[in-house]
């Protein structure tokens, strides 16, 4: 009998705020059996904005928990089995609005989700994402150094942190071998298990059309949000941004490595 996927939803309008980094700075990080991923040997790191919609748990949805934005920060590893090398994704944090959508994340597959006010964005002349068109997720942290208000201490002010970007030309499949095509195209996610272990999920996905972004936002308080060794290349600029329309995804249960 085929393996039931855990989840299924489809994930739409993914914003990736794209950041380069020395292969060094992620190589401690990776899970044991990985390693880095690289693309002509640079090493990235990705801010992801995208949207849950019809999201299933074994095939069960649950009300309320169906459709809500998520954002991640991300990097990219990759394992030999065999002749096969799979290429996937670690994640550093996620941030969702349903705390329950957290929990469950963490418990099921011992990843670091958060849970924060959150608020999403767009913009369409259209029914489909086309040039011109914007999108933008935004999310609610403790900001260090803002002004309290009433009945808060120093320090203890919130903000809203905000990535946004525009289409500019249309949605295409990338090109074989293109840092887009790198950026968008991974089956495979790996977490650290609870045992210190390896866990490998399959993602299964049609392959993404993209498109080049600008007017490119990205404002946010890094520290508060991302306490990992990371946060210093994300205090400039992304090196490039990218807009994918998304698709139906499953996801599978994690094994260990």
């Amino acid at each position: 009998m085929p393996e039931r996927p855990l989840l299924t939803a489809h994930w739409s309008n993914l914003l990736l705020l794209n950041f380069a980094v020395p292969p060094e700075a992620i190589a401690p990080l990776v899970p044991p059996g990985t390693e880095p991923d690289l693309y002509a040997g640079q090493a990235y790191i990705s801010i992801v904005g995208f949207r849950f919609h019809a999201a299933r748990l074994f095939g069960i949805p649950f009300p309320g928990h169906t459709s809500f934005p998520e954002i991640n920060l991300r990097y990219y590893v990759r394992r030999t089995v065999g002749n096969e090398t799979r290429r996937g994704v670690m994640f550093v944090r996620e941030i969702v609005p349903r705390r329950a959508v957290a929990l469950a994340a963490n418990w099921i597959y011992n990843e670091n989700y958060i849970t924060r006010r959150m608020r999403s964005e767009l913009e369409m002349a259209g029914a489909t994402l086309t040039t011109g068109d914007t999108t933008e997720y935004a999310w609610h942290s403790h900001a260090r150094n803002s002004p309290p208000r009433s009945g808060e201490g120093p320090g203890e002010g919130r903000r809203w942190n905000r990535i946004a970007a525009r289409v500019a030309p249309p949605h295409k499949h990338p090109p074989p071998g293109s840092l887009e095509e790198f950026l968008v195209e991974h089956y495979w996610g790996y977490a650290r298990g609870r045992d210190g272990t390896t866990r490998e999920y399959r993602v299964i996905h049609d392959p993404w059309m993209v498109a080049p972004a600008d007017n490119i936002t990205w404002d946010c308080d890094v520290a508060p949000t991302y306490d990992t060794p990371l946060a210093e290349y994300l205090a400039g600029p992304p090196a490039n941004a990218l807009i994918a329309a998304g698709s139906p995804v499953k996801l599978y249960r994690g094994r260990r490595c």
